[in-house]
Parts: structure tokens; sequence; C-alpha cells
């Protein structure tokens, strides 16, 4: 036994302090996981290996650490989204796949991406009615929640980017088109303001497809740049989740507002093409390596900070970070 306790002091410590310890006494949180671009493959077997493990690896950290739910930003069914609510991609896609016992009572809220849009979204709407996690209620909606045992609230506001900026052509250049509907782009913009607004949360969040700020494939989303940003830093949001680039990315603006880019849920493209469109000092991670076999980011407010990590298939922490309540 001696023997052992001197071996075990000699071997080199491979374990490094995180910014918390889930496994130790911990304030009240909301907890959820950030997951986008996870949406297979059209051909048999309708999934990827990726998507498999990064699947695999959701269901170890939410068993480990806890959710109280998942944002899907996007992304949910390549390419051509789903037919109808009775399209067999639900099932061999979604449910087949992130089948661990640790989400079967955890709620997905979504998205959609430019992929959804070229099938029927209408149908994603409706299988709100068929799943029992899959949440899903209009194009865009707002959710609000408070911290357990405090009075420390935390705002989501779910867009759908498309329907503002427009589909792209992921071969085309890739910048959304244009609005394909301008009314309707115009009534989403007029409520995202009014929500905006009309918050006072201590944490104010927004989550959509496409990214504001990247400097990989697709790069920054003019669109938003020119609708979006303005918005976010006037009333002081205090993060932007989305997906759309097939990597993991973190940037923080000039204002402290944190753009959490979680689109490695299916495959991993490693790109830095637009890197000198994004601020410098803007890019504070990123993570596109083919080899670590796709990611999402968690996320744990608790009422003095937003701390946010980067998970890798297989369990890795790639990088951590942390925000925190808004100063109204």
């Amino acid at each position: 036994m001696e023997k052992l306790v001197v071996l075990l002091a000699l071997l080199p410590c491979v374990f490094m302090k995180t910014l918390w310890d889930p496994l130790k006494d911990d304030p009240p949180s909301l907890r959820f996981a950030v997951i986008g671009d996870w949406g297979g493959l059209p051909l048999p077997p309708y999934n990827t290996k990726q998507e498999l493990m990064v699947a695999a690896e959701l269901a170890n950290t939410v068993a480990k650490w806890g959710a109280d739910f998942i944002v899907s930003v996007g992304d949910n069914f390549y390419y051509d989204g789903v037919k109808d609510v009775k399209d067999y991609r639900f099932q061999k896609t979604f449910e087949n796949v992130f089948d661990g016992e640790s989400l079967q009572n955890v709620p997905w809220y979504v998205v959609a991406g430019n992929h959804d849009h070229n099938g029927n979204v209408s149908a994603q709407i409706a299988y709100t009615n068929v799943s029992s996690r899959w949440i899903y209620p209009d194009l865009y909606y707002d959710l609000s929640f408070k911290i357990p045992s405090t009075n420390v609230s935390v705002r989501l506001l779910m867009l759908d980017t498309i329907v503002l900026c427009g589909n792209s052509d992921d071969h085309v250049g890739g910048q959304p088109l244009g609005a394909a509907n301008p009314k309707l782009a115009e009534e989403q913009l007029d409520w995202l303001i009014k929500k905006l607004e009309s918050s006072k949360d201590d944490y104010l969040l927004v989550a959509g497809h496409y990214p504001v700020w990247s400097i990989a494939e697709h790069g920054p989303t003019s669109c938003l740049l020119k609708h979006l940003e303005p918005l976010l830093k006037k009333y002081k949001v205090t993060a932007y989740l989305c997906g759309h680039d097939h990597n993991m990315q973190y940037l923080q603006d000039d204002r402290g507002i944190g753009y959490v880019l979680s689109g490695a849920g299916n495959f991993m493209e490693h790109s830095r093409r637009h890197k000198d469109e994004v601020p410098e000092g803007y890019l504070r991670f990123y993570q596109g390596d083919q080899e670590t076999m796709g990611a999402f980011a968690y996320v744990r407010i608790t009422p003095t900070a937003m701390n946010v990590t980067y998970i890798q298939s297989g369990g890795k922490s790639l990088f951590q970070t942390s925000l925190y309540p808004r100063s109204l």
C-alpha cells in the first residue's frame, strides 16, 4: 500500500483546474447545451460518425453535469430538411441518434437553418406535437427562465435568420441572398426590437443559425451586421448563439458581447478564410480540426456568471470563458 501511495505521488498531474467544478457544492444554476449543424445525411444510415460521437458525448455530459434544455441552432436535417411531419428523418437522424438515457426528458428548443428551409420547416414546427422533447412552436419565439431558488432571470430569443436575411447557397459565395419575403423579415425584426426594449432580464441571449461574426468558411453575415449587431449592442445583449460554420468559435466584441458559434455537430471544416474580416482581438477561441470529431457548447448560468465550456467528442474541454449579468 505504501509503494502504491509513493507511485501515485510520482505520477505527473494530468488534471487542470477549470473555471468551475460541477462535482463540488454549486450555486443554483440554469444549464443547457448549444448544438448546431448536427443533421446527418439524406442517405442510409442517415447520420454520420461525427453526429453519433457528438450525441454520445452530449448524453455523457448531461448525465454528469445536468441540463435544463438543449438549444439547436439549425441545419437539423441535411441537405434539404424534411418533407412532412411523418418524415423518417425525424427518427433516423434525431430520435435514434440522441437516444441516451440522460437526454430522454430534456427539451430541445429548435430554430431552422438554411438547409432546413430547403425543405418543409412547417413540418418541423408541427413535430412539436409529435415528440415530447422537440419544442419548436414558431419560426421565432421567446423563452424566459428563472435560475432556481433565485429571482435571477434569463431570456432567450430564438430567431429565424433565414426569414430575416434569406437563404444561402454554400457553393456560391455563402452569403444570404436577401429575404424571400421582406414583409415577414420586417415583422420579425419589429418583434425582436420590442422584445429587446422590454427586457429587464439579468441575462439576455439571442440565438439564430447564421453567425454575426465568424472567421471561417462563411464569414461574418453582412445582413446580421446591418440589422442585428447594432441591436445587440444597443440593448446590452449578453451573448449571441449560432452555428452555420462547421467548427467551434468564441468571439467577444468591444462591448463584451459573447458570440458562441457551435456548428460542429455533424461535420468539421478547418477554415480561416474570413479572419481578416473580423476585428482584431474579437476571436478568443477556434477549433476546426477534423480529429476532434465534433463538439458542442455547454452553458451554465448562475446569479454571478454565465460560464461557457466547449466540449469535444470524448469529453475533452477545449475552452472555457465567463460572461456576466447585464448592467442596466
